[in-house]
């Protein structure tokens, strides 16, 4: 089993998760999430004054795969994502064995 994590842009989530739904994948974790990577940051306004925002708002989403279908699921979840610019997001894979896993 793998554990995927993706992290994408909030407004892209929904997408995100409508694409792992289709996959038949219904067991899911979603996290907010701040970071930075590219981007550096960007500059907001709070009552005439700029500051520096160092973190983007990001969203965490992490679901469990079989090893059969991680290539197929990473896929279907950067075509969901994707909008061709910077900061589109990373999927993060991880090996989990059997015994690992706990189930209550």
């Amino acid at each position: 089993m793998k554990q995927l994590t993706v992290v994408v842009r909030p407004f892209c989530a929904e997408t995100v998760l409508e694409a792992i739904q289709n996959l038949g994948l219904n067991s899911v974790i979603v996290r907010e999430a701040k970071g930075f990577s590219r981007q550096k940051g960007y500059l907001d306004r709070y009552q005439g004054s700029e500051y520096n925002m160092a973190f983007i708002p990001k969203v965490e989403i992490t679901v469990t795969v079989e090893d059969e279908r991680v290539n197929e699921v990473a896929e279907k979840i950067s075509k969901a994502a994707r909008t061709g610019r910077i900061g589109d997001g990373k999927i993060f894979q991880l090996n989990l064995a059997q015994d690992e896993l706990l189930e209550f």
